[in-house]
């Protein structure tokens, strides 16, 4: 049976003079971008040039929000409230909706990063904070967050489209969740391994966890992260491997 995907990836992390990721040469590749925002990553200049390239490779925008901790490039977690949670994230859709609109289009979705991406996958009241920053900025949008997470749910609850991700390029703890880059193996680098992995969560609706054995997993995208220094060699491998399965990547 033919399937679809999206594959987005995180981008526009740069952040002054300091450079991160391949996003020109990624940008072929993806059907949505995941941006920062400014508060992980990102600044005025990276955001208005990445929102420009995404749009030349008609690539899907979305807002890709963060906890306020550039030091930390925003994956330590914070003691924040709902009501913080809740507007940093409207405020950064509001600042990259700025830009969409200023090149002629408009946001499709919103990914949270990092340490705000983890607490909203297990904390249902972080996930709701989230979901209602999204639905204030615009009941449009999309909301990504991690199959079988309280994230999609809290969408649902907001009256939002959700999308479950999925990624290619992260190990899999047998529970289903992501493991801790904190430990070793949390980050596949390989191509063929990563690509190897995207067919068999978008073929066969499951990943092979990190201690071997075999979850179910229903995906409707699937995430490169544009940090990861085989990001352009993994892209490729995954758009190789899908065509063959005849697997078209579409945006969300």
């Amino acid at each position: 049976m033919d399937r679809k995907i999206d594959l987005n990836c995180d981008m526009g992390e740069s952040f002054g003079p300091y450079r991160l990721g391949n996003d020109e040469l990624l940008l072929p590749y993806i059907t949505s971008a995941n941006i920062a925002c400014g508060y992980h990553a990102g600044d005025p200049l990276v955001m208005e040039r990445t929102v420009r390239l995404a749009v030349q490779h008609n690539v899907a925008l979305g807002a890709h929000p963060g906890l306020p901790d550039l030091a930390g490039f925003g994956r330590r977690p914070m003691q924040l409230s709902p009501e913080e949670i809740e507007n940093i994230v409207l405020y950064q859709i509001g600042a990259l909706a700025a830009f969409a609109r200023a090149a002629g289009r408009a946001l499709t979705h919103v990914k949270p990063h990092g340490a705000l991406y983890n607490m909203a996958c297990t904390d249902i009241e972080s996930a709701r904070a989230i979901a209602r920053g999204v639905a204030r900025a615009g009941e449009e949008l999309i909301l990504v967050g991690l199959a079988g997470s309280a994230l999609p749910e809290a969408a649902q609850e907001a009256g939002l489209r959700s999308a479950r991700e999925g990624f290619a390029d992260r190990a899999y703890q047998a529970d289903g969740s992501l493991r801790s880059r904190r430990l070793p193996g949390a980050v596949i680098e390989d191509p063929a391994a990563a690509a190897a992995q995207a067919l068999q969560i978008v073929r066969d609706g499951a990943v092979t966890t990190f201690a071997g054995g075999t979850r179910a997993l229903e995906v409707d995208t699937l995430c490169i992260h544009g940090d990861n220094p085989a990001a352009l060699a993994i892209v490729q491998a995954i758009r190789r491997r899908l065509a063959e399965a005849g697997i078209e990547v579409v945006a969300l």
